[in-house]
């Protein structure tokens, strides 16, 4: 038995959280059979079976199908149709639509089975409801979802404690196929962006386990008998964040450890809860199940081991989130300004904003009890736009501006998306990034054009842009999507338009917030964060351990997107006309929670899923803004107390204006130095599994870079290396086949960065790269400058042959990786060759190309890249007699 027990142990991966190593001491059957459900131990567990699995849910099944080896490994006579894959999408288990047509069936299986002793037998039954299955793309549908699911589920426990004797039924709610199956459930959701996809399921998956935890308080969960329980699953199972967040697939060993973990979690929450459990050792590969323990034996109910419920929670006190006007001056300018340095407050006639949810307003004034609140954007009450009742008892931006002018336009009222006409020119979009405000501003743009309201040649107007957060929620999931060199280059690209296209504008820019101090809402058990739904909704803040190397590149992306800004502005670009002028606003720079007398931090703050700020943060939030406007540049305020006493301020006579850097006295610090000539194009190499494959892989789905024998490239000059490294015109038709990005071997990594050179650091005998200056040493860089697509089917047959006259290559054996860039000539003459350039025919030679490789080659793998964006090349100046030359058209 105890070698039974060994091997299962390592069949699954793990170790037992046990001082000397070995399987858990609490093992065995009690020693009689429990009467009460409230003392069963996972040894008495006789049957396991499920509700809710589905054909599509496969790694679900897998989740179920391992809790069935482990629960053996307590109970070797365990029966359970779980363990057997055809069972397991039997008809009786995948048929039927609801729940409670599958309970019928397994309750009829589980009466009929003569194995099972459906009288004396302990069962566990798995109730699982997978919120994939459902689509709701708006409010109003996610809580018909959740009606409709609540009484699914409480329809089938129903039947279930009618029919099932000495059964503990755990639901869980299960949120795993984020796939193209759910795409064709929900079409809808391709119409949404990818950050108000994220924020709708997650707040869909927090709403049904709120609600069905209040069913079962209200239930008592179906204890009214000794032998019957039902338990809810502590929090949704979600696979990893990172296949959530970046939308690509897991590798074989991610998936692997990802099951591990949703494992771990299930079992968890079937036990008893004890104190001091880990799931992870310090370098988080190991996973570790918990045993029970000698004070906590039993598998979890409601009466063994209470559970906080959220209807429990006490209801928000609303605060008073207006403001009083201590000004006195309203008066605009005597006549309308020609200058933004000589704009007062009442000259403003026009407000608009972008950004993500902050600016949105999902959720402002929702309490900890309205989940679904979160998904409504109450654009009237934005702290930058909104203009919802007055100022009296709604601060923002606008109700302050509306006493200076009260014919201010642009603001948005009530709730709504973007799109509706009374967001106006709100047009931030919940969820949304950087690289989403170009759209946004130009979105912003043609309603100021088309709107009759708006003069949009003479009207003054200010325009905020905050942006910024969920970049920073991502940033560790794809550094260089969401790099500082790219965000500010997003918010670049937007300023510029603006800059361009619109006269007599200020623009205030919101330094992202310092998000770092937000991390303590979710290390405070006792504030009852649903910290599991801001790990979907921002990932990056919220798992990185202390002082770990993950929180510090948090801080430097965080401050790194702040300082970049002040640099984007204080180089000047947009102060080269009277008319327009961007303004940092740097309240959010430093940020101070806010705390409880006992010095927690304040819920009050946040919306209902602690991370979107609620109406008493917003109304902080607008005042510091307008205080930061009034500030000149050099002493503005660069720091938010959200709990101190913030009382805005007011023009005066001696400084009348909205601050810029004109009627501040201040002067940019100007652009940054231009760098010298990089002297050294090397890589840092941080990896550290280096190793190949334990035996050459048969399979390319399973190549590690180590595997990698032979290397080798196809395409034009860009791969030649034409001109690499030329620092005169008379040098620019060399082929620098040695440094070419995708096939060059000179030097190592230390000094030339190239594919190759990154591979030899994992495989220092590979073969085919290219070395030196024109083709003596090519090697397998079968690139010709001057090709087009039409000459790849030549250059494939050239290489295959050199190839199999290599004697250090093993052309059937060794694994080879050929990359292939080629279109640029082909775009460079289709306007005077359209039908032999055209898109098909671009195709069709690449085609033929890949054809001929997949015949002729084994063991390959093809890279081919896309070309680049060619409009870029446009942008480079021609001030050298190189460029003037080249640059033709």
């Amino acid at each position: 038995m105890m070698l039974l027990r060994l091997l299962l142990i390592n069949a699954l991966g793990f170790t037992w959280t046990t001082v000397n190593g070995m399987p858990c001491s609490q093992m065995f059957p009690s020693q009689s059979p429990p009467s009460n459900v409230n003392s069963v131990r996972p040894s008495d567990v006789a049957v396991l079976s499920a509700v809710g699995l589905h054909m599509h849910s496969t790694e679900l099944s897998t989740v179920a199908s391992r809790l069935t080896e482990l629960l053996t490994l307590f109970n070797p006579a365990l029966i359970s149709p779980l363990s057997d894959q055809t069972n397991m999408y039997s008809p009786q288990f995948v048929q039927h639509s609801s729940l409670v047509e599958q309970a019928k069936e397994v309750t009829q299986y589980l009466q009929h089975n003569q194995v099972v002793d459906a009288e004396k037998d302990w069962k566990i039954l798995l109730l699982f409801v997978q919120v994939d299955q459902f689509c709701a793309c708006e409010q109003q549908q996610v809580q018909s979802v959740v009606r409709a699911v609540v009484k699914d589920v409480d329809d089938a426990l129903q039947l279930l404690h009618s029919q099932l004797k000495r059964t503990i039924v755990s639901v869980a709610l299960w949120d795993g196929e984020h796939d193209s199956f759910h795409k064709k459930m929900c079409p809808c959701m391709e119409t949404n962006n990818e950050g108000e996809v994220r924020l709708l399921r997650a707040m869909l998956s927090q709403a049904l386990q709120e609600s069905l935890d209040e069913l079962l308080v209200k239930r008592r969960w179906f204890s009214d008998r000794d032998d019957f329980t039902v338990i809810l699953q502590d929090t949704p199972f979600i696979p990893d964040i990172s296949s959530v967040s970046i939308g690509k697939p897991l590798s074989e060993s991610q998936v692997s450890q990802q099951t591990d973990k949703l494992l771990v979690q299930m079992w968890t929450n079937l036990l008893q809860p004890t104190n001091g459990q880990h799931n992870t050792d310090d370098n988080g590969k190991i996973i570790a199940l918990p045993c029970p323990t000698e004070d906590r034996p039993f598998l979890r109910t409601e009466a063994n081991s209470p559970s906080y419920h959220h209807i429990d929670e006490s209801p928000l006190v609303l605060p008073f989130t207006g403001t009083e006007m201590p000004c006195e001056d309203f008066s605009p300018s005597p006549s309308i300004p020609a200058t933004v340095h000589e704009l007062r407050p009442g000259d403003i006639k026009v407000v608009a904003a972008v950004g993500d949810s902050l600016t949105a307003g999902n959720g402002i004034p929702t309490s900890p009890n309205n989940i679904l609140g979160v998904l409504q954007q109450y654009r009237g009450l934005s702290w930058s736009i909104g203009g919802d009742e007055n100022l009296t008892s709604v601060t923002t931006l606008p109700n302050i501006l509306r006493y200076f002018n009260q014919n201010l336009t642009g603001y948005s009222l009530g709730i709504g998306r973007q799109d509706t006409p009374q967001a106006f020119l709100n047009q931030a979009v919940a969820g949304a990034k950087s690289k989403d405000v170009p759209e946004q501003v130009r979105a912003l743009v043609a309603r100021m054009k088309n709107d009759s309201k708006i003069n949009f040649e003479t009207d003054w107007k200010v325009i905020t842009l905050f942006i910024g957060g969920n970049d920073v929620c991502d940033h560790c999931y794809n550094s260089l999507l969401y790099s500082v060199d790219n965000y500010v280059r997003n918010v670049r690209n937007s300023l510029d338009y603006l800059h361009k296209e619109v006269p007599r504008a200020l623009v205030n820019l919101i330094e992202p917030l310092h998000i770092l101090p937000l991390r303590e809402m979710h290390m405070d058990a006792s504030l009852k964060c649903p910290s599991w739904l801001v790990n979907i909704l921002c990932p990056c803040v919220i798992l990185p351990k202390t002082n770990s190397q993950a929180l510090k590149m948090l801080e430097d992306t965080n401050r790194g997107y702040q300082h970049a800004l002040n640099e984007l502005v204080e180089s000047g670009r947009y102060d080269t006309r009277s008319d327009f002028t961007v303004v940092i606003q740097p309240f959010f720079r430093e940020i101070i929670v806010p705390r409880l007398p006992d010095g927690r931090p304040d819920r009050s703050y946040f919306s209902a899923d602690c991370f979107h700020l609620s109406q008493k943060a917003q109304t902080q939030m607008a005042r510091s803004l307008w205080n930061n406007m009034l500030e000149p540049l050099g002493n503005k305020t660069s720091q938010q107390d959200f709990s101190s006493d913030i009382e805005i301020k007011c023009p005066t006579k001696t400084s009348p204006y909205i601050r810029t850097f004109n009627n501040s006295d201040y002067s940019y610090a100007g652009p940054p130095p231009t760098p010298g000539p990089i002297q050294n194009w090397g890589s840092d190499f941080s990896c550290v599994d280096l190793a190949p494959s334990d035996t050459v892989p048969t399979s390319v789905h399973q190549l590690r870079p180590a595997d990698i024998k032979v290397v080798a490239a196809l395409g034009d000059s860009s791969t030649a290396g034409t001109g690499a490294k030329a620092k005169t015109v008379f040098n620019l038709n060399k082929e620098y086949k040695g440094v070419s990005w995708s096939i060059g071997g000179d030097k190592t990594l230390e000094t030339v960065t190239t594919l190759p050179n990154i591979l030899r650091m994992f495989n220092p005998a590979l073969k085919g790269f290219s070395k030196g200056v024109g083709s003596r040493q090519k090697a397998f860089n079968m690139a010709v400058p001057g090709a087009k697509t039409s000459d790849i089917p030549a250059q494939v047959q050239v290489l295959i042959k050199a190839m199999r006259e290599n004697k250090d290559v093993n052309f059937e054996k060794d694994w080879k990786l050929v990359t292939i860039l080629v279109g640029g000539n082909d775009l460079c003459s289709y306007c005077i060759d359209q039908n032999n350039l055209s898109p098909q025919n671009y195709s069709h030679n690449i085609m033929l190309g890949l054809d001929m490789l997949h015949k002729e080659v084994p063991r390959l793998l093809v890279n081919v890249v896309e070309l680049f964006q060619i409009d870029t090349l446009k942008t480079v100046k021609k001030n050298t007699l190189g460029c003037s030359l080249l640059q033709r058209s």
